[in-house]
């Protein structure tokens, strides 16, 4: 189940809310858990048992490895915990990519291909487990103690609003938050207004544009004669696909976030405007934060980061990307993807930095910024690697034969999307978002977005019903 889905905006959430708000609070952490584990099980209940045992067998570990003493005992369930849950994900999300590749060397050199039944990847495994690794390396490194009650254990990994697609939050952001007091104690109807509120503003975005822009964007990259389009129509596709993107996820990131806040949870930001970036390195800040997070915590500074001489450190980084691109997919188009960020973080940090970027107008190295991210995205859309180069020739062969009228209703919400995109550049409109994410204080605010909330969520329930495209890209991951 995916949050702009009617089932879920016309059944699941209607029901969820009523339950939840109207139950004592004592029990509002059973009625989460509840419907997380139904969240779930809605949309993969043949793995729901994967991810109600592997909690159950990482907080045994987990409580084992806190009460030793014993460093090489710890270390030892700390490997195992580790080796478990990083196997899990390699088995479900990479087996598939590793027999394929056996089998095309196998077929090049004359030998029998491997015969092997394809596994079907549970839904949010890559952010579960992630999750689940913050909680076990946080606990060894002594960061936190872990928790006793086993069913707040579930609760922190299976809580449904980030269970999907994040934002991948470490149990050290959300430990004082997972018992249901002192939670409730700052819980009001200002806040349950301002999730609702926060949650429609996503759902508008994925809807009113990600899925708009989207339809376009799949109808160039879908074309049968990818090779014969012209430049124009490729460039304009690679923006569209560009703009999708980023609204998808951040909407869905919003909607996460919002849906926290109606329980009372604080989630941190996931996305800060990323197309406002001006380099790489500032990009990396502001796209899909709490994995950049995540991978400077438990991958960089643990390779060593920024501690070891300047060689070591750039394969640092390279390793971090490689591993990045890889955790999206098991395709080598996104492994490239990574090892092409990789490589301009790295061209940054040598000279474009100090040497090139400082010398020129910030609104100058938001558009090189912003070029680079969209050739990155070609590999991140297309599904071989051949596709790609057929794209990149495209666009750098500057085709201008037999040009597609394009549809206006493209070309406006193409527009529409990069205004919101970079609108923010101005201070004026930053603050106003800004203010905009802020929980309202008075009845007024409160009234005029429970109007707005109520207008957007109606809207794009109606355009849901009326289409039959409504993807989720980060769903697959």
């Amino acid at each position: 189940m995916v949050f702009s889905s009617l089932s879920f905006l016309c059944i699941f959430l209607p029901v969820f809310l009523l339950i939840y708000l109207t139950s004592p609070k004592k029990y509002r952490n059973f009625v989460l858990l509840g419907f997380s584990i139904i969240f779930y099980s809605w949309g993969a209940p043949k793995f729901i048992f994967v991810i109600l045992l592997t909690t159950a067998l990482d907080y045994f570990l987990v409580n084992l490895m806190s009460e030793s003493i014993n460093k090489y005992r710890r270390r030892f369930l700390l490997l195992l915990s580790l080796v478990i849950n990083v196997g899990l994900l390699a088995y479900f999300k990479y087996s598939n990519f590793f027999i394929e590749n056996i089998n095309s060397v196998f077929t090049t050199i004359g030998i029998q291909p491997i015969q092997w039944l394809k596994i079907i990847l549970p839904i949010g495994i890559s952010f579960y487990t992630f999750e689940t690794i913050t909680y076990v390396v946080d606990v060894y490194n002594n960061k936190h103690k872990p928790l006793r009650n086993f069913l707040d254990y579930q609760l922190y990994i299976m809580l449904f609003p980030k269970l999907i697609a994040g934002p991948i939050i470490r149990y050290h952001d959300l430990s004082n938050q997972i018992p249901v007091f002192p939670r409730e104690t700052n819980h009001n109807y200002n806040n349950v207004v301002y999730g609702l509120f926060r949650f429609s503003i996503g759902l508008a975005k994925k809807v009113l544009l990600a899925n708009q822009i989207g339809m376009y964007a799949d109808e160039i990259f879908g074309s049968t004669q990818l090779g014969e389009l012209n430049t124009l129509d490729i460039w304009l596709g690679v923006l569209a696909y560009t703009l999708q993107l980023y609204f998808d996820f951040s909407g869905y990131s919003d909607m996460a976030i919002g849906l926290a806040k109606t329980m009372g949870f604080d989630f941190k930001e996931n996305f800060n405007n990323p197309y406002n970036a001006n380099s790489i390195t500032d990009f990396w800040r502001r796209w899909h934060i709490s994995l950049g997070a995540w991978m400077k915590n438990y991958l960089y500074i643990p390779l060593g980061g920024n501690r070891v001489d300047k060689y070591r450190n750039y394969l640092n980084l390279w390793i971090v990307f490689l591993i990045s691109g890889l955790w999206h997919g098991a395709s080598w188009n996104f492994v490239l993807w990574g090892i092409f960020h990789g490589f301009f973080i790295l061209i940054e940090k040598v000279f474009l930095l100090d040497r090139v970027y400082k010398y020129l107008p910030n609104i100058v190295q938001v558009i090189i910024t912003f070029f680079i991210v969209m050739n990155g995205w070609v590999l991140f859309r297309s599904d071989t690697f051949g596709e790609a180069l057929e794209v990149y020739k495209n666009m750098y062969q500057f085709n201008h034969e037999a040009y597609t009228q394009i549809p206006y209703k493209n070309l406006f919400f193409i527009i529409i999307g990069l205004l919101f995109s970079f609108i923010f550049l101005i201070p004026f409109a930053l603050q106003m978002q800004n203010n905009i994410y802020k929980v309202a204080q008075n009845n007024v605010t409160v009234i005029l977005r429970s109007v707005v909330m109520l207008l957007l969520i109606t809207i794009s329930a109606a355009l849901i019903s009326a289409s039959n495209f409504n993807p989720f890209i980060y769903f697959r991951f």
